[in-house]
């Protein structure tokens, strides 16, 4: 090989590692804290425009509270569903206060379940006390997770489509999905999201790419490949979840329509 070849070569590398540099931080660097375009969806001082379970979900000093107690346990997760429109791209924001013992999440591009009262299958931002699972990107009752809490994310197309939802996961977590990266220093943003105080989260739909940010950090970062069962428009609501008593509230809940 001569050495015209061999500088060309390295030329090509030095080209590609920047470009891959680039896109990391890109993928990672803190979203906008503008509100322009912004409206709100909670008024603060009524249900209007919401729908769920009154045994569930309340206003209480200008908050959207879920709370669940030791004589209402949970059989099944409930939502409460904003009717005010649709997600298709969008940017979300909110400010949540989750108990320890709390679990959560932000519901998008979804759909009701038949049958069942406000229970909604698709994407959702994961919001939990022990941020175990908080910005993690999981399928609320379809493909399961996503992406887990830090990382980059490819969903590939099914090799085999028709195939039932079951035999592509595995542990709760679904198969034909690639990590391609990470978002940081994921020990490092958790510290930064505390219980029984206000965390902020900020959820970024784009075509087939969802982004979840909690307190300013990427949280998980999933581009969504899958023609068969992916989503691009649906009902965005949130959840209380099976378990214990707990509580969640959320305030200043806007959205912008991209």
């Amino acid at each position: 090989m001569t050495l015209r070849k061999l500088t060309q070569k390295n030329h090509y590398s030095l080209l590609v590692l920047f470009f891959l540099t680039v896109s990391s931080c890109q993928s990672s660097k803190q979203p906008s804290n503008s509100m322009d375009g912004f409206e709100p969806i909670f008024d603060g001082q009524s249900l209007n425009a919401w729908e769920g379970d009154p045994a569930y979900w309340r206003v209480e000093n200008g908050t959207l509270v879920g709370e669940v107690t030791p004589s209402t346990l949970l059989k099944r997760n409930t939502f409460i569903i904003w009717r005010g429109g649709i997600t298709e791209d969008f940017e979300f924001k909110a400010e949540y206060m989750i108990t320890e013992d709390g679990n959560s999440g932000i519901n998008y591009r979804s759909e009701e379940v038949a049958g069942v009262p406000f229970a909604l299958a698709g994407y959702q931002c994961d919001i939990d006390g022990k941020n175990r699972y908080t910005g993690m990107n999981y399928e609320e009752r379809k493909r399961t997770t996503l992406a887990n809490t830090g990382k980059i994310v490819v969903l590939a197309r099914v090799p085999e489509a028709g195939k039932a939802l079951s035999e592509n996961i595995s542990q709760n977590q679904w198969k034909p999905a690639k990590v391609t990266g990470e978002t940081g220093d994921i020990d490092e943003f958790k510290a930064q999201i505390k219980p029984n105080v206000w965390n902020q989260v900020h959820i970024i739909v784009q075509g087939n790419r969802m982004r979840h940010y909690v307190n300013g950090n990427l949280m998980s970062d999933v581009t969504d490949n899958d023609n068969e069962h992916r989503k691009l428009s649906g009902l965005l609501g949130v959840q209380v979840h099976v378990g214990p008593p707990m509580r969640i509230a959320y305030r200043n809940m806007m959205i912008k329509h991209l």
